[in-house]
């Protein structure tokens, strides 16, 4: 009985020892834009492998809806992933903390233009890490509309009323037009003829979307033709959808943009951040979700040249004549971004008269 009894006990102090274990697990909470390469299914269960983690996502649609999440849930998120124009905002309100470059082997492999972006710095600290950057513009159906397209008024042009997708988002919308109106998209002069020229959108918008999911979803049920669109997810839609598009970087240019992983302020496990932020530049996983999923370029070079010579972002992106005509995004002020939204919805209503 007694060594039956001590079986039992030794094996119950096993079960309460595992399950402990189990309970103390480590778990990374990421914020992102869903079906943006870091919640691919094979990336999470290598990193979770690897580690011995648990990886949680969390989803926005903006990054307004970023900067929200992050002022509304303190010491929620492990890492997050904002945009050069709001990477000043978070770091200006306390949201983010600083990163140290030396725990990340593959920080040396950056771009040098990006590994210390002046947006995602304040003094000598740095807030964000380069990790993609791509343009926005548009893309259409090759099978639905003839090309080639070579100009952003065809955004305007009467031969696609109705057949329009407008990503429903106001600092874009403003931008596009400012390119469509001769303007610096980055400090626009004349809002008038840009609040005139999104007006004229109003017989051409079919679609006003807000996801990836969305824009290919109603591709493919012929909703709309042409529509504003990323670099990276077009080359997801050829890829991982099949859908027979192109992507256009007009005579008249385009917006670029350029995304950085953070680490929120308090965040419950900054080793771990820095090893998730790490993993994403490495070409380990960029190589592997640019040839099977389809996505943006890398900042890192060492990823880039590991990609085969015929892809989008070797062939397009890596062509300085189409670099030049890229403008970059850059922060704008509060007062500023508040004219856009207010501009933008004064536009939609009036879409509705």
């Amino acid at each position: 009985m007694g060594g039956r009894f001590r079986g039992a006990l030794t094996a119950c102090l096993v079960v309460l020892l595992l399950a402990g274990g189990a309970a103390a697990q480590p778990t990374l909470h990421v914020l992102n834009w869903q079906g943006y390469g870091s919640d691919e299914p094979w990336a999470v269960e290598i990193f979770e492998q690897r580690y011995g983690v648990r990886v949680v996502h969390d989803y926005f649609s903006s990054e307004e809806e970023l900067l929200t999440k992050l002022r509304t849930s303190p010491g929620v998120y492990d890492v997050v992933l904002p945009n050069t124009v709001y990477v000043p905002i978070a770091i200006r309100e306390g949201l983010l903390e600083p990163i140290d470059p030396s725990l990340i082997t593959n920080f040396a492999d950056l771009d040098p233009t990006l590994q210390w972006v002046p947006e995602f710095m304040d003094g000598d600290d740095l807030y964000a890490v380069s990790w993609t950057w791509g343009v926005t513009s548009f893309a259409y159906h090759t099978g639905r509309v003839a090309g080639p397209v070579d100009t952003i008024q065809a955004l305007w042009d009467p031969q696609f009323a109705g057949r329009v997708g407008w990503w429903d988002d106001s600092l874009t919308s403003v931008q596009l037009a400012a390119l469509a109106t001769g303007q610096d998209p980055n400090n626009p002069t004349d809002l008038n003829a840009i609040r005139d020229k999104l007006l004229a959108l109003k017989d051409q918008i079919q679609v006003l979307w807000t996801s990836e999911d969305e824009w290919n979803r109603f591709l493919a049920a012929g909703a709309f033709d042409i529509g504003v669109y990323w670099s990276g997810s077009a080359a997801r839609t050829q890829k991982f959808f099949g859908l027979p598009v192109e992507f256009v970087i007009p005579q008249e240019g385009a917006m670029a943009w350029l995304d950085g992983w953070a680490i929120p302020k308090n965040a419950p496990n900054r080793e771990l951040a820095h090893k998730w932020i790490d993993f994403m530049l490495s070409p380990e996983f960029y190589v592997r979700w640019d040839t099977e999923v389809g996505a943006p370029a890398s900042a890192n070079l060492a990823a880039m040249a590991q990609l085969p010579e015929d892809s989008f972002n070797r062939q397009v992106l890596a062509d300085p004549a189409v670099v030049e005509r890229l403008v970059f995004m850059k922060p704008i002020a509060e007062e500023q971004r508040v004219r856009y939204l207010q501009l933008w919805q004064e536009v939609k209503f009036r879409f509705t008269l």
